[in-house]
């Protein structure tokens, strides 16, 4: 297992932006199964221009383009299951190299210390059919806890700062994610879960719950809330705290604003990168310690936080 260093969560303040979504507006397919994560075979360069940009905009911490990386999504490229075990893991690892060569060369810019969060997407994610929005999945627990057990199993073996388990949609999930963890003591991560409403996650418990639950593990660095609309993080950065009691920092980095349209596969409504930052001092007012963007957010929304972030420095230390 790779040594790693104590994760000094007070050091990260600005998240990078989507990975997929910036890809795709520039002129990535990402229309397959595996979603950005073909990208790694197609166009590696794209993806470490994209992490570059990112912390150009001020990201302390970027998050390699694996999220939709799994043996289960590469079931469907191959029929060999050992093929398609060997493709995730060479993928795996790919995204943490190419991630690491973007920190290199940011270095010859900026000496600032940047964090890589190794992007792990839920179960849902790997059916590629929406499942991640709801969270109902036809599996076992323990079937799910092999799951993300098989992809940290890899990533022990990387330089990968920490884990970014991301949209999570329920409980029942996390907590197997908990349980995934066990093994690897010197991993640390953090959970974000995806939420329907303002007090809720996307499979129903309440988000406070669900940091209740989190906050008594030490191998939970962060808990937060993505991929949700901007609307309501405000709410729910509220809720979180209430349930871990601010034991756990909580990290935020919901979309654009804007919303998909499955009917006629395109997005509809303006991401405004301005207000984005407006309510990123919002955000950071309520409690929130690092913040990022999700789908349809780029390198002008983290830009925006980032000043957001500078600005809220004086109001945290008064």
């Amino acid at each position: 297992m790779t040594p790693r260093d104590s994760i000094d969560f007070s050091a990260i303040r600005v998240l990078d932006g989507g990975m997929a979504t910036e890809l795709e507006r520039r002129g990535c397919d990402i229309s397959g199964p595996l979603w950005s994560a073909h990208v790694l075979d197609q166009s590696p360069a794209t993806i470490a221009a994209v992490h570059l940009d990112y912390l150009r905009a001020g990201a302390d911490c970027i998050s390699t383009a694996s999220y939709q990386v799994s043996a289960h999504g590469y079931r469907e490229l191959t029929p060999d299951s050992a093929e398609a075990a060997r493709r995730a893991e060479r993928a795996l690892r790919q995204s943490v190299e190419i991630a690491e060569q973007a920190r290199a060369l940011y270095a010859l810019e900026n000496p600032r210390r940047v964090w890589i969060a190794a992007s792990l997407g839920p179960y849902g994610a790997a059916l590629h059919n929406g499942a991640e929005y709801h969270g109902r999945y036809a599996i076992a627990f323990d079937d799910l806890v092999a799951f993300h057990a098989g992809r940290l199993a890899i990533l022990a073996d990387t330089n990968a700062g920490l884990l970014a388990f991301e949209t999570i949609p329920s409980l029942d999930e996390a907590q197997a994610i908990l349980r995934a963890l066990e093994p690897y003591p010197a991993l640390t991560a953090w959970i974000s879960f995806t939420c329907h409403d303002a007090a809720h996650v996307a499979h129903g418990e309440p988000l406070r719950d669900c940091a209740r639950a989190l906050a008594v593990s030490p191998q939970v660095a962060a808990i937060g809330i993505n991929c949700t609309a901007p609307s309501l993080i405000t709410p729910l950065i509220i809720e979180s705290r209430f349930g871990h009691s601010d034991r756990k920092p909580t990290i935020v980095y919901p979309n654009s604003g804007e919303t998909w349209d499955p009917a006629t596969r395109n997005w509809r409504g303006h991401a405004d990168s301005t207000q984005f930052g407006l309510l990123a001092r919002e955000w950071f007012r309520a409690g929130a310690q690092a913040i990022g963007g999700c789908c349809r957010t780029g390198p002008a929304h983290i830009a925006a936080v980032a000043r957001a972030a500078r600005a809220s420095i004086p109001a945290a230390s008064s």
